[in-house]
């Protein structure tokens, strides 16, 4: 894979070049594959390093290789087009070429991007929060998902925060997992409403850990695991085990460490397909609070209005009942 402009500084606060970060793709190739294979990519790119303007490639960016290959996606507006599959590490290189620098797969198959067969949850704290509160709230959302008969894994996001995936068999659609992923965020503030909250608007979350449902919507991405993240210090999304997850210091995972580490303790997430569950339960508990009277959550703000979505304002805008 031909790589130009290979001594272009992409992070100029600790000097990453682009040759370092096509280096470092192929080092952690196994790992980053494990979540790009057979997916649908979103690519961010930044022609001007991390510092300069980013913008998202979802068409695939002119002249593929010939080895890549590409999917149909349907978008929430019903538009369509196709996006790039990562099947293999020369495609990740030539991203990389492309000024890439986070990986953003879908949560579906190339073959089918109606029905997920990984279920995310990205637990996002409040200005305020120490990393020590997201971990207790990872290892609390870790025994709600075990409750519902999953087997949840978790990684680092590359900033403040940690995203939590789970294996699922490909028996819902997205809007079904969504609506089970906001089951679990509720099940979680139920058990822990001093920590965690559901609240979609900021102004409702006080300084707790939100737990963003709607990264499970279509359309919406996460970092991949080992991608790489564009931060002054080159961070990576890194996998760690549920043991070590309160001892990592997630600063320390970056371009320049995450190689060293996969090749002395291995990929935490090596196990990760061979763990698939059922989101039958998770669906049981959302239709059981339907019953009790809870309703859908909002949507992402570019989603056309869905059914049974609430007024799509921060509460402090709304208009007050004539009665009052």
């Amino acid at each position: 894979m031909r790589l130009s402009s290979p001594d272009r500084v992409l992070w100029p606060a600790v000097g990453v070049t682009k040759l370092e970060l096509a280096r470092y793709v192929i080092a952690v190739g196994d790992g980053l594959l494990r979540a790009l294979v057979d997916r649908p990519v979103t690519l961010q790119r930044f022609p001007d390093g991390v510092d300069g303007e980013a913008f998202y490639s979802k068409n695939p960016p002119r002249g593929v290789p010939e080895w890549a290959r590409t999917t149909m996606c349907t978008y929430p507006s019903g538009r369509r087009h196709p996006q790039l599959v990562v099947d293999e590490v020369a495609t990740a290189v030539w991203a990389v070429q492309m000024s890439t620098v986070t990986f953003h797969p879908w949560p579906m198959r190339s073959d089918d991007n109606d029905r997920p067969d990984e279920l995310r949850v990205d637990l996002d704290p409040q200005p305020g929060r120490p990393f020590a509160d997201v971990v207790t709230a990872a290892r609390e959302l870790r025994v709600v998902l075990h409750d519902a008969g999953l087997t949840p894994w978790v990684k680092t996001s590359g900033s403040r925060g940690l995203h939590v995936f789970a294996r699922i068999r490909r028996t819902h659609d997205v809007l079904d997992v969504r609506h089970g992923v906001i089951a679990a965020a509720r099940e979680l503030e139920r058990r822990r409403p001093d920590l965690v909250t559901t609240a979609w608007w900021k102004e409702q979350r006080a300084d707790k850990v939100f737990v963003d449902f709607n990264q499970m919507a279509r359309d919406r991405t996460m970092a991949s695991a080992y991608s790489p993240r564009p931060l002054p210090h080159a961070p990576v999304s890194c996998p760690v085990t549920w043991e070590e997850v309160a001892d990592i210091d997630p600063a320390a995972l970056t371009v320049r460490t995450v190689p060293q580490r996969l090749a002395e303790v291995g990929d935490p997430w090596a196990g990760l397909d061979d763990a698939a569950g059922d989101v039958g339960t998770l669906i049981g508990w959302w239709e059981r609070d339907l019953d009790a009277g809870l309703g859908e959550e909002p949507f992402p703000p570019d989603y056309p209005k869905m059914p049974g979505e609430p007024p799509r304002v921060q509460p402090s805008r709304a208009r007050r009942p004539v009665e009052d």
